[in-house]
């Protein structure tokens, strides 16, 4: 229960700051120049540094289902222990959504609009209007990349104690280039609570946020597993 609390809260401050960033400080505030794209991608990566080092002794500090789904493909985690984790990201990025809407809807003038509250998306209207196409190759490669990062660095040969700098920089990379297309989800936690909150096309083009990073995850674990990792891994 302790590790799938871990999880929770891993992943409500992961959605927290990184969905908060980009619907609060995304763009111009006031007369101060918003974060920006690079912004963005920072404020999700150095989530996941602090929580790997805050909650990653005690859970693994996965804080997103597809890595979770990801070590259950690779045997490093059980059944039970999966479904208890994925159960608690999800709650924990819901009620991340649920602070940052109660805040969002406390400015003077505030209208939610489609794809609120950072919400994950594709298609016209949504920021650089990329195709579906697009969205889900970008989805799924990313996330294959991203367990590979992980398998490796968590590995017998990797470095333990850099694991947590090195899997949140790879975060950052992934955010600065698929932000554009899809706002960057790799996550199907993190999209799940924004898509809840935002209702329209956010929550109907939320199955693609849970089945590219799935399959993506899976894709990235055996491919560590059968073509890069050695025997020694």
């Amino acid at each position: 229960m302790k590790k799938n609390i871990s999880e929770l809260f891993g992943t409500f401050c992961l959605t927290l700051f990184g969905c908060g960033a980009a619907a609060i400080a995304g763009g111009t505030v006031g007369a101060v120049s918003g974060l920006g794209l690079l912004g963005i991608s920072l404020a999700f990566g150095l989530a996941v540094v602090v929580m790997a080092y805050t909650i990653g002794p005690i859970s693994g500090c996965h804080i997103n289902p597809a890595i979770s789904i990801g070590m259950l493909a690779a045997g490093k985690l059980s059944v039970k222990d999966t479904v208890g984790y994925v159960i608690g990201q999800s709650i924990g990025a819901v009620l991340a959504i649920l602070v940052l809407s109660t805040l969002l809807n406390g400015q003077s003038g505030f209208v939610a609009g489609e794809w609120a509250y950072g919400s994950n998306g594709w298609g016209e209207g949504y920021l650089g209007n990329y195709s579906m196409q697009a969205a889900f190759i970008a989805e799924l490669v990313f996330t294959a990349i991203f367990l590979i990062v992980i398998h490796a660095v968590t590995s017998k040969l990797g470095n333990v104690t850099m694991a947590g700098l090195a899997i949140g920089l790879t975060l950052v990379l992934i955010h600065m280039v698929a932000i554009p297309i899809t706002g960057t989800s790799v996550n199907p936690a993190r999209s799940l609570g924004p898509a809840i909150f935002a209702g329209g096309m956010a929550l109907q083009q939320l199955w693609l946020f849970i089945v590219a990073p799935i399959v993506g995850a899976i894709i990235g674990t055996l491919a560590w597993k059968y073509a890069i990792a050695t025997e020694n891994n």
